[in-house]
């Protein structure tokens, strides 16, 4: 059960990682006007267009993407999927802090999916730092500190 919640939140991190980086970097005037998609416009509201912010937010995406599948191949490696799991807390609780903080601008509905939304990231970020390894199953650090 922990390596398949493992690769769930790996694989749901990795998913919205590379849906924003690809879409952020790629086509940044798009992004900022179109997202979160599916007809929401949650960007515009926060301040005037930036190409350079757009993508250098498309750029870190794609860096924690790039993190988030190296653990996702390596599900077993304690360190790093805790590692990464670190690196997404760090980022979606800043993220949702500011983000609470400035619900003011959007409507009831967009508000309400901006906290479940971006709270869910951040219950996914801490459950790579909870959940241990599998009982009696030893890690790849393990086993390479054992071979040594």
């Amino acid at each position: 059960m922990n390596t398949k919640i493992r690769y769930a939140s790996l694989g749901l991190l990795a998913v919205v990682a590379l849906y924003t980086g690809i879409w952020a970097y790629f086509s940044p005037t798009s992004w900022y006007v179109n997202f979160p998609g599916l007809g929401l416009s949650w960007l515009p509201q926060l301040g005037p267009y930036n190409e350079h912010l757009a993508k250098d937010a498309g750029a870190m995406f794609l860096a924690l993407a790039a993190l988030t599948i190296v653990a996702l191949r390596s599900v077993h490696n304690t360190r790093l999927v805790q590692t990464t799991g670190a690196v997404w807390l760090v980022f979606n609780v800043l993220h949702f802090s500011y983000h609470v903080q400035h619900l003011d601008m959007y409507n009831t509905r967009d508000q309400v999916l901006n906290v479940v939304f971006l709270a869910a990231l951040v219950l996914l970020a801490a459950l790579l730092l909870l959940v241990p390894a599998l009982p009696g199953h030893r890690d790849d650090d393990d086993v390479r500190r054992r071979r040594q």
